[in-house]
């Protein structure tokens, strides 16, 4: 077995904790008993701890109390914590991560805690896209890298924003297990099994206008409705009765990206959909969705994503099945 803490705190995020322990917990319904994961969480004290959505968790450990060595050792994140003044019993404990622990990193803005211990220095990291800069800013010394759903450096482990949690456990799992175990978890909990591409890439929609009847918003609708059309710069200025360059610069103010990129990012985000869910024939999903051939949606998401199409579908194949008596 393999011995898996969770550092937690007052007003940490509910799903950093409960999505990485549900991803191991699951994983042991694919293995033989003795390779699989025995989880506990670990806190200052075994008082109940009020999570960030009201809910509360009781730790199985003190810091004090857990000193012996674990296979994995991760510090949840929560909405307060960037901002937060350290909390010294788990700073301490963090500190002595690297000796009793074979790997060990952070969940979303857990990454904070890290850096508060020392020991993100040298090293390549990733954490929520909100707070990526901030996180940069505080740690000089740490390569923050924006945009990746988790990142491996060594023994540190850091993972994007609260769900990416999951996607880090299912890392993880597949590293020990093999990917078709980590698939086969990732199906249980109907999510999927390996995430490509960055945070900021996978939907279209992180950086949403809080206006939905702003010209931004309208041009949004009008892609994801017609994602078959030809969409330049210009045709989406006329829709919503705006100028091309003042249309290309509101749009960047609030989504942070070019409509260019958003167009693309929509019809990724629609073919995903697609491969995930049907056998329809990748001519007729790049069509659908307004790449016009399959080969040039081979080359977005190859470009964008890391792989092609027809190995993103591979990814939602079938599983193994879970080992009788569990």
């Amino acid at each position: 077995m393999q011995k898996v803490a969770i550092a937690i705190h007052d007003g940490v995020q509910a799903l950093d904790v409960a999505g990485p322990l549900d991803v191991f917990a699951e994983a042991n319904m694919f293995v033989p008993d003795d390779t699989g994961y025995e989880t506990m969480l670990v806190g200052a004290t075994r008082d109940p701890v009020r999570t960030s959505n009201r809910t509360q968790i009781v730790a199985d450990l003190t810091f004090a109390e857990a000193t012996g060595g674990f296979d994995i050792l991760l510090v949840a994140g929560g909405p307060a914590l960037p901002d937060a003044d350290p909390d010294p019993a788990m700073r301490a404990w963090l500190e002595r991560a690297p000796s009793r622990a074979g790997i060990y990193g952070s969940i979303c803005t857990g990454a904070f805690a890290l850096g508060e211990a020392g020991l993100l220095d040298g090293k390549r990291v990733t954490t929520h896209w909100q707070i990526a800069q901030k996180l940069a800013d505080r740690f000089p010394a740490a390569t923050v890298e924006h945009d990746r759903i988790h990142l491996r450096d060594g023994r540190l482990v850091t993972s994007a924003g609260v769900t990416a949690g999951i996607d880090l456990a299912l890392a993880l799992v597949g590293e020990r297990h093999g990917q078709a175990v980590a698939v086969a978890v990732a199906k249980r909990l109907v999510v999927v099994a390996q995430r490509q591409g960055g945070q900021s890439q996978f939907s279209p929609y992180l950086s949403a206008p809080a206006d939905p009847e702003s010209p931004v918003a309208r041009v949004q609708h009008h892609v994801t409705r017609n994602l078959v059309a030809r969409h330049t710069l210009e045709s989406l200025a006329r829709e919503v009765g705006m100028s091309a360059r003042g249309l290309s610069r509101h749009f960047v103010q609030e989504t942070g990206i070019t409509p260019h990129e958003f167009v693309e990012r929509a019809r990724i985000d629609a073919a995903r959909a697609m491969l995930e869910g049907s056998e329809r024939a990748l001519k007729a999903v790049a069509f659908d969705c307004g790449f016009g051939t399959a080969d040039r949606m081979r080359t977005i998401f190859t470009r964008r994503l890391g792989l092609t199409p027809h190995q993103y579908r591979t990814s939602f194949l079938a599983a193994p099945n879970m080992r009788g008596g569990k």
